[in-house]
């Protein structure tokens, strides 16, 4: 029998005695009390149900469920119920026969709370209670579960969560961060070895997975583990067994894996740093944490709860924090999630001004509201030929690639127009598109016009017939029978915009070959055509 205790009120007799037994039937304890009873807060009370009395205002019963017991409280009625009553009542069943509903959900919510004691997870909104509902349903169970979510929003407190709700709770659980392990001493440290098996193995050892026998063994940051011990792990998954390091002999286990990561499991599988197939072995279950950001009503009562624990850790008085800084913490961002708020809040603690704390006592980088999540920018490192070669992550990759191609870009552009400023006049692939007249700068008038040449017959750009532009839908914002023109007072850019508009008619709208052409990159060019507004 579940040590939780169940009070069911005595206002509707025969709807108390349905509700008793099918709490009892769920494995519950429960008391039946009546309308005037003195509640105990030492019988284990978790949910208060109350079977009427709603027509008779405030119950006293609701009362020291919420002040004294701190439980939440059920009740069913078809009357409806007055204002003050409702504030203090979570769930409201208008319909007696809805006994069903209210086993399940009482039951949900009594497992979802001792969820919460036994792990310290803290949160009420939305997101938060989908994420421990799905602990309670996990957890009885035998599959095999994977944790995602951003560093620091709790994934090993549900591992501890899963454990201890599920049969297994009398055994051993054991968290490993696969990341803070070299390669060679994660796959000691998991399966164990023979005295001898490499250089300081002086005696046998037992691994993780052998001490957890009948347990759970979380493994986080699964998605920085080397693919040898990836290929070990699915071993025991499929077959429950393995070999130690520089043994012979297979070993059986029986252990229940939850695995954790901050990573993209799914792009890591595409991009060849994850095991498929044990990827989709981790993944039988699933929970995604949410982010503080994305949770920011529970803030406060995070808070709370920090202040509380690092002023008996550290017997420290904390004397509150003012309604503008709490303000301030609820709307920062809070890359580093829980974590770095549990962080803030314990030196708010220990550099108490001894007084309450005002916005001004925040760190200035949390008052400014930064604190948004940055691109990783981590290094991958991949067995090659013997030799470590460090290579990029995709997201760096692309923005380093980026970035090199911007730079080639202006490169090229600056030495063009450098060249037209000492009067070589500017040019793409060797052909001169507009010729010279003299200085660019400001003390020497151009009082010439510059052509660039839009037929065969003039000097400058020639119109390929393969692509012929009253075929194109291409729309120049000058007439290929018209020479593009520099003229007094016109700006390089109006220049620029001219030119590139003739390029792309003599090439019919093709993009690649225009900027070919003008020796730039596609993505400049693309760029410039939507400056100019060429992309009709």
């Amino acid at each position: 029998m579940n040590e939780d205790q169940v009070l069911i009120s005595t206002h509707d007799l025969s709807t108390a005695g349905l509700l008793r037994d099918g709490f009892k039937s769920s494995g519950y304890s429960t008391d039946l009390v009546t309308p005037d009873e003195e509640l105990s807060a030492e019988e284990g009370a978790v949910l208060l149900v109350l079977t009427g009395g709603a027509e008779q205002g405030q119950s006293s019963l609701v009362i020291q469920a919420r002040d004294k017991l701190h439980i939440p409280v059920f009740i069913i009625s078809s009357q409806p119920l007055i204002a003050e009553m409702s504030q203090d009542v979570d769930e409201v069943f208008d319909n007696p026969s809805l006994i069903s509903d209210v086993i399940l959900l009482g039951s949900r919510l009594i497992e979802r709370r001792r969820l919460q004691r036994l792990t310290g997870i803290v949160g009420e909104t939305d997101a938060m209670i989908e994420a421990l509902e799905r602990v309670v349903q996990i957890a009885p169970v035998e599959s095999t579960v994977l944790v995602t979510g951003e560093s620091g929003t709790g994934k090993e407190l549900v591992a501890r969560g899963i454990h201890a709700l599920s049969p297994r709770r009398h055994e051993p659980f054991i968290a490993v961060n696969v990341a803070a392990l070299s390669d060679t001493l994660l796959e000691s440290e998991l399966f164990g070895h023979e005295k001898g098996a490499f250089t300081g193995a002086i005696a046998s050892r037992r691994g993780l997975f052998e001490i957890s026998n009948g347990g759970t063994i979380f493994l986080d940051e699964i998605g920085d583990m080397a693919s040898s011990t990836q290929t070990k792990i699915l071993r025991v998954l499929e077959q429950k067994e393995f070999h130690k390091v520089g043994g012979e002999k297979s070993i059986k286990v029986d252990v229940r894996i939850v695995a954790a990561t901050n990573q993209d499991l799914r792009r890591l599988v595409s991009l060849g740093g994850f095991r498929r197939d044990l990827y989709f072995r981790l993944n039988v279950l699933s929970i995604t944490l949410p982010a503080l950001r994305d949770r920011k009503a529970d803030v406060p009562t995070l808070v709370e709860t920090f202040v509380l624990e690092a002023s008996n850790r550290h017997d420290r008085d904390f004397h509150g924090i003012s309604s503008d800084a709490m303000e301030i913490l609820v709307n920062y961002s809070w890359p580093g999630n829980v974590r770095e708020l549990k962080n803030l809040v314990e030196s708010m603690v220990v550099l108490s001004p001894g007084r309450v704390i005002r916005p001004e006592d925040i760190p200035e980088d949390v008052r400014a509201g930064g604190g948004q999540a940055l691109l990783p920018a981590l290094i991958d490192q991949t067995v090659h030929s013997g030799e470590v070669q460090k290579h990029l992550k995709p997201e760096l990759e692309f923005v380093f690639r980026t970035l090199v191609d911007l730079r080639l870009d202006m490169d090229d552009l600056r030495r063009e127009f450098e060249a037209y400023r000492r009067g070589e006049g500017l040019t793409t692939n060797g052909k001169t598109i507009i010729g010279t007249v003299g200085s660019v700068s400001g003390d020497k008038p151009i009082d010439s016009v510059i052509e660039i040449g839009s037929s065969t017959s003039q000097p400058g750009i020639e119109v390929s017939e393969e692509f012929p532009v009253a075929d194109s839908g291409w729309k120049l914002s000058s007439p290929l029978d018209e020479p593009v023109v520099f003229r007094p007072g016109m700006t390089m850019e109006d220049v620029e915009r001219q030119t590139i508009s003739a390029v792309l008619s003599s090439v019919g709208g093709n993009r690649r070959k225009a900027a070919k052409l003008l020796g730039i990159g596609e993505r400049t060019l693309y760029r410039k055509i939507s400056k100019y507004e060429l992309d009709g």
